[in-house]
């Protein structure tokens, strides 16, 4: 399988099960939301796909790589967007982006069209020179995501990537990613916040973690609203 795919995975913060068995597939090129109240998992799953924690309980395969067995091959694979930004506002747009690509080992020409070619999909080629600082938070958010893909990853992870922004700005960044995902990227987008999931989204709800549902939004929901459905699954009783 060459998307994502995660089988049996737990994890545990002390007697805290963060992870409980958690398993599911993410397709090439689909774009799936990871739906999920504060507090379900999402964020330390998302640390497990990035090997920020490790855990020898279950299996997690990127782009065809195991990622215990073949972190480097698995990691390269992945394209990654944090719910802080990590971006240098002293520096402009490209020069973010060129670090980036240096660490990559990507440099020179190869360098630049890489990064023209990532910051013009997000629609910010014409704010390259700008320093960070001076973006607001949807042009940061598209810089960050720009970055994420200088290096053609087959797999770009989004935590909670609309944290802060106004409604507007959050609509043109989940529109670009699901863009991103027409063009045969796979996106796994971690949210809690129901407008931003298509009704042709894969959709996994994760909740106190486990995974309550997985398939498409619009199976998923038989018709009722997204928002009605999610609340009646993840309520938890008096």
């Amino acid at each position: 399988m060459n998307g994502l795919r995660v089988r049996d995975l737990s994890f545990s913060y002390g007697p805290k099960q963060a992870l409980n068995t958690v398993s599911f597939d993410v397709d090439q090129g689909r774009f799936c939301a990871l739906l999920g109240p504060n507090g379900a998992g999402k964020s330390t799953l998302f640390s497990c796909l990035t090997r920020l924690l490790t855990t020898p309980d279950g299996t997690i395969s990127v782009a065809g790589h195991d990622l215990a067995a073949a972190p480097r091959k698995a990691l390269a694979q992945l394209g990654i967007v944090f719910q802080q930004s990590t971006l240098d506002l002293d520096l402009t747009v490209r020069q973010n982006l060129s670090y980036f690509a240096a660490l990559h080992g990507l440099s020179g020409r190869n360098a630049a069209r890489r990064i023209d070619a990532a910051l013009d999909k997000l629609h910010m080629l014409e704010r390259s020179h700008e320093k960070a600082r001076a973006l607001n938070g949807g042009h940061r958010r598209r810089a960050e995501i720009a970055r994420a893909l200088i290096h053609d990853p087959a797999i770009l992870l989004l935590d909670e990537p609309t944290v802060g922004l106004d409604a507007a700005a959050r609509a043109a960044i989940t529109d670009h990613v699901h863009a991103l995902a027409d063009q045969g990227t796979t996106v796994l987008w971690a949210t809690h916040l129901t407008d931003e999931v298509a009704p042709t989204d894969h959709l996994v709800i994760l909740h106190q973690a486990q995974v309550l549902t997985e398939g498409t939004a619009a199976d998923i929901c038989d018709g009722a609203p997204l928002q009605d459905v999610f609340l009646q699954r993840t309520a938890i009783p008096a």
